[in-house]
C-alpha cells in the first residue's frame, strides 16, 4: 500500500510543470519616473488601458496570455512640460520552464506550464521612464545632472556678464 502510495505521489508530482509548481503568472511590477509624480498608463497589445496612476507606483501584471504565447505591454510616463516617454515590456521565458527536462517531462513542457502561462516571467526590476523637458522649457537637466536655467540677461548681475559666451 505504501509503494501504491508512493508512485501516485510521484507521478502526481512528475506530471505537473516545474514552473506551474515553483514559478507564477502574476507580477507586482513598479514603475518610478524622472521626474517624480509622472502619469503612468499601461496598455495591452491590443491597446486597453489597464491602468492608469501616478508614479511611484506598482501594478500586477500577467506574464502570459494564452498557449504558448507571452504577454507584452505598453507604458507610456507623462507629465506636463516634459515629451511624453512610451516603454514596451515584454514577457521572456521563464528560466523555471525548463526544469521540466528534470521534473515536468513533455506534459509539462508542452501542456502544463504553456497553459497556465507560468513558462513566463516579467521583469523583476523597475520600469523606469526619464521624461525629458520639452524644447522652450524654462528648466532642463542635462547629461550631468546639473540644471540648466534660462533667464533674461537683465537677471544677470553685472560683475558675472563679462563671463557670458556669445552662441551666435
Amino acid at each position: 500500500m505504501k509503494k501504491l502510495l508512493c508512485v501516485v505521489l510521484c507521478l502526481a508530482f512528475f506530471s505537473a510543470g516545474c514552473a506551474s509548481i515553483v514559478g507564477k503568472d502574476l507580477f507586482t511590477v513598479p514603475f518610478q519616473s524622472n521626474p517624480d509624480g509622472s502619469s503612468v498608463s499601461v496598455k495591452d497589445e491590443k491597446g486597453m488601458v489597464l491602468y492608469t496612476g501616478t508614479t511611484p507606483t506598482m501594478f500586477t501584471l500577467k506574464a502570459g496570455e494564452s498557449y504558448f504565447h507571452a504577454k507584452s505591454y505598453i507604458v507610456t510616463f507623462s507629465k506636463a512640460g516634459y515629451t511624453d516617454q512610451t516603454i514596451t515590456i515584454r514577457a521572456t521565458m521563464s528560466g523555471w520552464y525548463w526544469g521540466n527536462i528534470l521534473f515536468g517531462g513533455l506534459i509539462g513542457m508542452l501542456i502544463i506550464d504553456p497553459i497556465s502561462g507560468k513558462m513566463w516571467k516579467l521583469p523583476d526590476t523597475p520600469v523606469f521612464g526619464n521624461l525629458s523637458a520639452k524644447a522652450g522649457a524654462a528648466t532642463s537637466m542635462n547629461e550631468t545632472g546639473r540644471s540648466l536655467k534660462v533667464v533674461n540677461i537683465d537677471q544677470i548681475p553685472m560683475n558675472l556678464r563679462n563671463q557670458l559666451i556669445a552662441l551666435n
